[in-house]
Order: structure tokens, then sequence, then C-alpha cells
């Protein structure tokens, strides 16, 4: 048989994560260091791989509880290769080192297992929930592997130039970033998305360290027609972020 797709062969090398193509991701393992992986992403693996579901503490069930972030995880261990993707989304690698990373956990497709998540919440000047006000903090020596919605934008914060990033389009950034929450908005009410221009909640990042933005929101424009009422306007109805449209597939 002969065909183009006989191009599309693995990867060969001795990387622990390697990106097998933009959308597919290749995990060595050995035997010795697990990696917890987003549930259900493997699309294949050989040799002697197991995959058990990640058992999250007390504390990690209260704070997705409370909060609706967090990470439903499942371990990968054993000998041999494992091929990860989600929803065909751009991958991307990070080596997380002292300075940390925040990151939406719906964009996180694996990570080492000795790596430390916490859910922290992200400062608002007016004090009620939207997209972006919980996040989750990364910390220790690994790496990562995040997902967007079609390649990214990194942009470099400095004390000199601070960044403003739409908050439903925001990926991860550095943790030492000092972030505020803010609705840059004409009207006397928070909640109308700046009148008719469609643009609402927005983190403003001061410091040194980087940004990282996808070229897609996960709530939908302003005038979709994807439900009645106001939940369904700012992304959190049946096709919102948190219900049905995860990771902006919308249907």
């Amino acid at each position: 048989m002969q065909s183009p797709l006989f191009s599309y062969t693995e990867q060969q090398t001795q990387d622990r994560y390697a990106v097998q193509n933009p959308q597919l991701l290749r995990v060595a393992l050995t035997g010795h260091d697990d990696v917890l992986a987003r549930k259900g992403a493997m699309v294949a693996y050989q040799g002697l791989v197991d995959f058990d579901g990640e058992v999250q503490t007390g504390g990690q069930r209260r704070a997705r509880a409370r909060t609706g972030e967090g990470l439903d995880l499942m371990r990968c261990s054993g000998q041999g290769t494992v091929y990860l993707a989600n929803l065909a989304q751009y991958i991307h690698l990070v080596d997380v080192d002292q300075d940390g990373l925040t990151v939406d956990s719906a964009y996180v497709l694996a990570l080492d297992s000795t790596l430390h998540t916490e859910v922290i919440a992200v400062d608002s000047q007016y004090g009620i929930s939207g997209s972006g006000k919980y996040q989750l903090n990364i910390s220790g020596r690994g790496q990562v592997a995040l997902m967007t919605s079609g390649q990214p934008l990194m942009m470099r914060v400095t004390p000199e130039t601070y960044v403003n990033v739409d908050a439903d389009a925001i990926v991860a950034w550095s943790s030492a970033l000092r972030v505020q929450m803010q609705a840059q908005t004409h009207s006397s009410s928070v909640r109308r998305r700046r009148g008719s221009t469609g643009e609402g909640w927005e983190l403003s990042f001061m410091g040194q360290g980087f940004a990282l933005v996808q070229p897609s929101e996960v709530m939908p424009p302003q005038a979709a027609d994807i439900g009645q009422g106001l939940r369904a306007q700012y992304g959190a109805g049946q096709h919102g972020s948190h219900a049905q449209n995860q990771n902006n597939a919308w249907n």
C-alpha cells in the first residue's frame, strides 16, 4: 500500500515530551517518573503503559466545587510511548522553574507528576465573578504541555510596559506578575460589555514576565444566537465555558 500518509511517522527522539505535530504530543515513559494527563486525552500508545484515575485530595475537591477551577487527570505510568491530544488543539511545551506558571486549567494537556498545583483567586476590583477570576498556579520544576485554539501570541511584560489581555483569551502567565481584573466600561454597570463594542473583562499584567494569549475567546461573540437570557450572553448558559463548550468547541 502506498500513500502520503506514510510520511506521518512517529518522532524519533530521546526527549520526555515531544510535539509529534502541532496538535499531537508524544510522551516517553521510562518506568521512573509518571506523567499526569487530561482524562481521555490518550489517542494511542506503545509498550507496557498503565492508565489510572488520579485521586484528588479533599482540598482539591473543595476548591474545584467552589471555583470551578481544577484538573481532572489520569496517571500514565510504566514503560512505553503515549500520544496525547484534545480536540485538535495546538500543543506547546513550557518548562516550569522557580518563577512558576499560572494557567487556566482548561488548557492543560499534561504535566510532570512532581509539579505542585493550587487554585488561586485573581484580583477583581469589582468583587464579582467573571471569566478568569480563578486560575491554577503550577510550581516546582518540570514540564507542562499547554493547549491553545490556534497559534498563540507570547507577550512580554516589563516594568516599563504592562499588558492588558481579554480575560477570555488568556491562557497562562508568569506567576510573579501582578494581576488585576477589571472591566474598562463606559457604562455605569460593569455587567454591560463596553457598550456596543463587545469587549468586557480584561486582565492587566504588571512586573517582569510573559502572558500567553490565544486567538480565540471562550465566550461567544456578543450577538451570537446561542441561547436566551444574560447567562447565555455571557457564556455561562447551556453552551457556556463551564457547560458543553469546554475548550472553545462550539457545536
